[in-house]
């Protein structure tokens, strides 16, 4: 775990390596990237739900099993994970 004696320490290295001038620049850039990454992460927990529509479509076209094992496979798979076994493309009826 990370101490006081640790914080300081470290404080004492960045304000060395980069000035006292440079602190303030320093810390506003690093509170704007993790502005940046909190957006970006909830714009990607906004786009979840989404996703389910689409899965429960194509599960429902996708009740392909493998010939060989029974193993469940995705519309797009061109062989079994499990045994390897070369599957057939989807077929269309008419």
């Amino acid at each position: 775990m990370i101490g006081s004696q640790d914080l300081v320490v470290g404080l004492v290295i960045v304000l060395v390596l980069f000035g006292a001038k440079k602190l303030p620049e320093l810390a506003g850039s690093l509170g704007k990237s993790m502005k940046e990454f909190k957006k970006g992460v909830s714009e990607a927990t906004e786009e979840e739900p989404v996703k389910p529509e689409t899965s429960t479509a194509a599960a429902a076209s996708a009740a392909r099993t493998c010939a060989s094992c029974s193993a469940p496979l995705e519309p797009d798979w061109a062989h079994c994970p499990q045994c390897g076994t070369a599957t057939l493309a989807k077929s269309t009826s008419g």
